[in-house]
């Protein structure tokens, strides 16, 4: 028996926080255009969209990663390891595999963004992404040892290793309370 389609948040278009992006990239460029000159202009607009290009492989790669992870995961075992009924466990499994997860957020999301839709809970989606954010090993290993030493990096971390549990439970409880679902729904 095969399991059900992944069910998709309908989205639109065009939301708030695009139009907000969209507002203000004009905005910057007509400022620019005005203040700098067309050849500034240019000269920054020749260089964003070849960073736009750099970039655009890396999305499409971690896209297609996380929808691999949604398709190969079976669902009973992010269900029973973090879904909304994992418990505290959930919550500390989802910290320790942000704290080992690669990459950088074009990697992270869409994977958190998976987890989602097969049916990992609120809480350790938030839990897995704030664990990254503020344990991820790369993080330390490349920027914090080489600048600020050993001791830092052990006195950052232990200091940090609650904060992605905490946030896994308030989300958890503003979730039940706000009657919020996976996937944004309600």
């Amino acid at each position: 028996m095969s399991e059900p389609p992944l069910q998709r948040r309908p989205r639109r278009s065009l939301d708030w926080s695009t139009a907000f992006i969209a507002v203000t990239v004009i905005g910057a460029a007509i400022a620019v255009y005005v203040r700098d000159g067309q050849t500034r202009f240019l000269e920054i607009l020749v260089s964003d969209v070849a960073l736009f290009l750099d970039i655009l492989p890396k999305v499409l790669a971690a896209c297609l990663i996380a929808s691999f992870v949604a398709v190969l995961m079976p669902r009973e075992t992010v269900l029973r390891w973090v879904g909304a009924e994992s418990g505290f466990m959930g919550l500390i499994i989802a910290t320790m595999a942000g704290i080992i997860v690669p990459g950088g957020p074009i990697t992270v999301f869409p994977i958190a963004a998976a987890f989602l839709a097969i049916g990992a809970g609120i809480g350790p989606t938030i839990a897995f992404v704030t664990s990254w954010t503020l344990l991820g090993y790369g993080r330390a290993l490349i920027w914090e040892l080489p600048f600020f030493g050993p001791e830092f990096v052990v006195w950052r971390s232990l200091i940090a290793l609650p904060l992605p549990i905490v946030a896994g439970l308030l989300a958890r409880s503003l979730a039940g309370l706000f009657g919020v679902r996976p996937g944004g729904g309600t």
